[in-house]
């Protein structure tokens, strides 16, 4: 195992954690309603690992762990079969993995042990960036609005994702299912974007999960 000093970010601890989009709830408010087209959800407390090192070393590590291919193509993204577990590829030796909240300080733990001496980094991103998640039959056309990427379903199928300019704000753009987008965006600009989101949304009608 590597000696690099590691730290669990989910410990215990009598103060309340919220997520990036509370204050956005409390003061832009989250609307719902009927005959909407759009539909915007966080998921929020999700864990995020960044992965950085040689793709076999990395890929053997992560597939005997996590139980998942490393993607080596450009702008890939795999899944569980649960869709609740992520990898995606940013650069040539760079990947975000996504796994649901808690799971990733074993993950780390886990994977520190199984590449032991190689060359990698693994930094928990976690508590920097938050996912929101887009449906509806105006998900696209809110995206086309928005977005500097051509989202048109040719040049960005199901199992893609990439990092762009969303509203100005660096974003990382998903597509995990036909009829669903996912933003990966930095918590300092959660606020900006979901507020951005609504009033861009508001022609088609938007409901907020929360």
């Amino acid at each position: 195992m590597s000696n690099a000093a590691t730290f669990d970010t989910r410990t215990d601890t009598a103060v309340p954690v919220e997520s990036p989009l509370a204050y956005s709830y409390r003061h832009s408010g989250a609307p719902r309603g009927s005959g909407y087209r759009l539909k915007l959800r966080e998921r929020a407390m999700l864990g995020h690992l960044i992965l950085r090192g040689g793709a076999i070393v990395l890929d053997e590590a992560v597939r005997d762990v996590l139980g998942l291919n490393l993607p080596g193509q450009p702008q890939a993204l795999v899944q569980d079969a649960s869709g609740e577990r992520s990898i995606q590829w940013l650069s040539p030796d760079e990947w975000l993995v996504i796994v649901p909240g808690g799971e990733e300080f074993p993950l780390e733990t886990k994977l520190r042990e199984h590449l032991g001496s190689a060359h990698f980094a693994i930094s928990d991103v976690s508590g920097g960036q938050t996912l929101i998640e887009l449906s509806g039959e105006a998900a696209r056309e809110l995206l086309m609005k928005t977005v500097i990427y051509d989202v048109h379903p040719s040049n960005f199928p199901v199992g893609k994702g990439v990092t762009t300019v969303f509203a100005k704000a660096t974003t990382i753009i998903r597509r995990p299912s036909e009829d669903r987008w996912e933003l990966v965006v930095r918590r300092s600009f959660a606020d900006y974007c979901y507020r951005w989101l609504l009033d861009a949304g508001a022609e088609f009608g938007v409901n907020v999960e929360q």
